[in-house]
Protein backbone atom coordinates (compact mmCIF):
# COMPACT_ATOMS: atom_id res chain seq x y z
CA UNK A 1 0.00 0.00 0.00
CA UNK A 2 1.58 3.62 -1.22
CA UNK A 3 1.07 6.48 1.14
CA UNK A 4 0.43 9.73 -0.79
CA UNK A 5 0.84 13.20 0.29
CA UNK A 6 -2.76 13.68 1.10
CA UNK A 7 -2.21 10.67 3.87
CA UNK A 8 1.02 12.13 4.95
CA UNK A 9 -0.99 15.24 5.39
CA UNK A 10 -3.63 13.91 7.86
CA UNK A 11 -1.08 11.79 9.46
CA UNK A 12 0.66 14.76 10.46
CA UNK A 13 -2.80 16.70 11.54
CA UNK A 14 -3.65 13.54 13.85
CA UNK A 15 0.47 13.92 15.43
CA UNK A 16 -0.44 17.61 15.64
CA UNK A 17 -3.87 17.69 17.48
CA UNK A 18 -2.62 14.98 19.72
CA UNK A 19 0.81 16.49 20.23
CA UNK A 20 -1.45 20.03 21.01
CA UNK A 21 -3.56 18.36 23.66
CA UNK A 22 -0.81 16.74 25.79
CA UNK A 23 0.92 19.81 25.95
CA UNK A 24 -1.92 21.77 27.20
CA UNK A 25 -2.88 19.32 29.55
CA UNK A 26 -0.92 18.84 33.06
CA UNK A 27 0.08 17.64 35.89
CA UNK A 28 -3.53 17.67 37.75
CA UNK A 29 -3.50 20.32 40.40
CA UNK A 30 -6.48 19.34 42.32
CA UNK A 31 -6.60 19.05 45.85
CA UNK A 32 -7.84 15.75 47.70
CA UNK A 33 -9.66 16.34 50.63
CA UNK A 34 -7.85 15.00 53.45
CA UNK A 35 -8.82 10.91 54.48
CA UNK A 36 -8.22 11.83 58.38
CA UNK A 37 -10.46 11.64 61.54
CA UNK A 38 -11.60 15.59 61.06
CA UNK A 39 -12.97 15.04 57.73
CA UNK A 40 -14.42 11.18 58.35
CA UNK A 41 -17.78 13.21 58.55
CA UNK A 42 -17.45 14.24 54.56
CA UNK A 43 -16.51 10.48 53.68
CA UNK A 44 -19.66 9.26 55.88
CA UNK A 45 -22.03 11.05 54.30
CA UNK A 46 -20.30 11.12 50.47
CA UNK A 47 -20.46 7.00 50.26
CA UNK A 48 -23.14 6.45 52.84
CA UNK A 49 -25.16 4.22 49.79
CA UNK A 50 -22.27 2.90 48.18
CA UNK A 51 -22.29 -0.48 47.09
CA UNK A 52 -20.38 -3.07 48.79
CA UNK A 53 -17.98 -5.48 47.52
CA UNK A 54 -20.48 -8.20 47.16
CA UNK A 55 -22.50 -5.54 44.28
CA UNK A 56 -22.44 -6.00 40.69
CA UNK A 57 -19.67 -4.58 38.76
CA UNK A 58 -22.15 -2.37 37.04
CA UNK A 59 -23.35 -0.45 40.43
CA UNK A 60 -19.78 -0.10 41.37
CA UNK A 61 -18.64 1.67 38.39
CA UNK A 62 -21.22 3.65 38.02
CA UNK A 63 -22.08 4.95 41.77
CA UNK A 64 -21.49 8.33 42.04
CA UNK A 65 -20.54 9.78 45.87
CA UNK A 66 -23.67 12.11 47.65
CA UNK A 67 -20.87 15.21 47.38
CA UNK A 68 -23.85 17.80 47.64
CA UNK A 69 -24.70 15.89 51.35
CA UNK A 70 -21.46 16.20 52.50
CA UNK A 71 -20.24 19.81 51.26
CA UNK A 72 -22.80 20.95 54.20
CA UNK A 73 -19.88 19.75 56.82
CA UNK A 74 -17.33 21.82 55.03
CA UNK A 75 -17.79 25.77 55.56
CA UNK A 76 -19.45 25.44 59.08
CA UNK A 77 -16.22 23.48 60.40
CA UNK A 78 -13.47 25.69 58.13
CA UNK A 79 -15.24 28.47 60.21
CA UNK A 80 -15.74 26.65 63.46
CA UNK A 81 -11.92 25.86 63.58
CA UNK A 82 -10.59 28.94 61.66
CA UNK A 83 -9.16 27.12 58.83
CA UNK A 84 -9.06 29.94 56.26
CA UNK A 85 -10.09 29.41 52.41
CA UNK A 86 -6.86 31.09 50.41
CA UNK A 87 -7.09 34.54 48.40
CA UNK A 88 -9.26 34.24 45.46
CA UNK A 89 -11.09 31.20 46.46
CA UNK A 90 -14.39 30.43 44.72
CA UNK A 91 -17.88 30.13 45.99
CA UNK A 92 -17.23 27.96 49.40
CA UNK A 93 -20.47 25.92 49.08
CA UNK A 94 -19.12 23.84 46.04
CA UNK A 95 -15.91 22.35 47.96
CA UNK A 96 -16.28 19.06 46.10
CA UNK A 97 -16.62 20.39 42.80
CA UNK A 98 -13.28 21.09 42.95
CA UNK A 99 -11.73 19.23 45.56
CA UNK A 100 -11.14 15.20 45.28
CA UNK A 101 -12.52 12.66 47.84
CA UNK A 102 -9.96 9.24 47.69
CA UNK A 103 -12.08 6.35 46.90
CA UNK A 104 -12.56 4.26 49.30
Amino acid sequence: MKIDKRDWFFIALVVAVLGTFFAITGKEKTKFVPYDATHRIVYETAFRDAPGTDASIMKRAFFKPDKKGAEKFCEPCHKERGVPFPPNHPSKNRCLFCHKLHQS
